[in-house]
């Protein structure tokens, strides 16, 4: 009997600060409303990178531009045994299209501080969200070049 391929879910996410805060998305769940950073599902035929600037726009309606890739995370969600690679980048925001309707489910686009998003932890997604920002507290990054897309 053959054994069927185990496959993760492949997202991206922008992680964005700006003075002191930083972007996150409000989003309807089967758990209420969470906050997460600005993400999503890589499509067929597009890069990472190409990714985390779609998802950035449709989530947010902010233009994002990715300077660094912070890691990749290995996730299994607890309530659904969905297995999560997620790659986060750390980048500027551009414009903001105020105008522009955000993706189904999104709430809106919110600024946070630290302090916020520690003390509103188990109001996030995921442990992916405060996981990303520790980490970029922490300085890492690693260049937009480990990445090769064939």
């Amino acid at each position: 009997m053959k054994k069927v391929q185990f496959k993760p879910n492949t997202t991206v996410a922008a992680i964005i600060e700006q003075n002191g805060k930083f972007l996150l998305v409000e989003e309807k769940t089967d758990r209420g409303n969470r906050y997460n950073q600005p993400a999503g599902h890589l499509e067929d035929g597009e890069t990472l990178i190409e990714a985390v600037i779609r998802e950035t726009m449709e989530e947010s309606a902010y233009a994002f531009t990715p300077q660094y890739l912070l890691g990749v995370y290995h996730w299994k969600h607890p309530h659904n045994d969905t297995t999560y690679l997620r790659f986060a980048f750390v980048g500027k925001v551009g414009l903001h299209y105020p105008m522009q309707e955000l993706d189904t489910g999104i709430v809106q686009a919110v600024w946070m501080d630290i302090d916020e998003i520690r003390d509103k932890a188990g109001l996030m997604r995921s442990e992916q969200v405060i996981a990303c920002i520790e980490d970029y507290l922490a300085g890492k990054s690693y260049p937009l070049e480990v990445i090769t897309n064939l």
